[in-house]
């Protein structure tokens, strides 16, 4: 695993995870397409949040069970939760995810010329209310 030192843009979020980043991911779902965020899953435990979590700004929209983290300063992302599966995500085979969703663009020190990308359609699941 290597540790990487991350951070928003003004510095005011600042954090590390623990990782072998051998991919991105990149959605095309409303809010991620309109974001620009590379990002890479990790373990809830490989993060390590260096600033207060009262220091950051949740958003949440849809189904609210994804937890979008902010800079109330630079308005960057750095990390998220992703959402819970749907019912006919996990008929497909999806599993719940536990972990965190790390913009990789707020990392030092990463080639992102170098990594792999993944993309993701999530504009494609449907959403109940």
């Amino acid at each position: 695993m290597t540790k990487y030192k991350g951070s928003c843009h003004c510095g005011r979020v600042r954090f590390e995870i623990e990782a072998e980043i051998d991919h991105v991911r990149v959605c095309d779902c409303s809010i991620c397409k309109k974001r620009g965020a590379l990002n890479h899953r990790i373990p809830k435990e490989n993060l390590n949040l260096l600033t207060p979590w009262d220091d950051l700004v949740l958003y949440q929209w849809g189904s609210k069970t994804a937890k979008d983290f902010f800079c109330p300063s630079c308005g960057i992302l750095p990390f998220r939760r992703p959402s819970d599966p749907t019912p006919e995500e996990i008929l497909e085979g999806s599993k719940p995810f536990d972990g965190w969703a790390v913009n990789v663009r707020c990392l030092e020190g990463l080639d992102l010329e170098s990594i792999p990308i993944k993309k993701i359609y999530g504009s494609k699941i449907k959403h109940h209310a």
